[in-house]
């Protein structure tokens, strides 16, 4: 995962919106935030799958009519 120091930012650099400035400040004065910001990542995205329940959902699923006001 990116950290806020390393993201993407265009090569000319000469233009920065006073958000950026802001966040950028904001950021550098609470890094708790920033870790903050990471473990709700881990909790929301980077968690592990069980396959085997994964499929008895689909398999119990019902079948979706391709209409739904038939």
């Amino acid at each position: 995962m990116m950290k806020h120091a390393e993201k993407y930012r265009p090569a000319s650099r000469q233009y920065v919106s006073e958000f950026e400035q802001f966040m950028d400040g904001y950021l550098a004065r609470h890094p708790e935030v920033e870790q903050d910001r990471q473990r709700g990542w881990y909790i929301w995205w980077d968690h592990r799958v069980d396959l085997d329940e994964l499929d008895k959902q689909r398999e119990n699923a019902l079948p979706v009519k391709p209409y739904v006001y038939d």
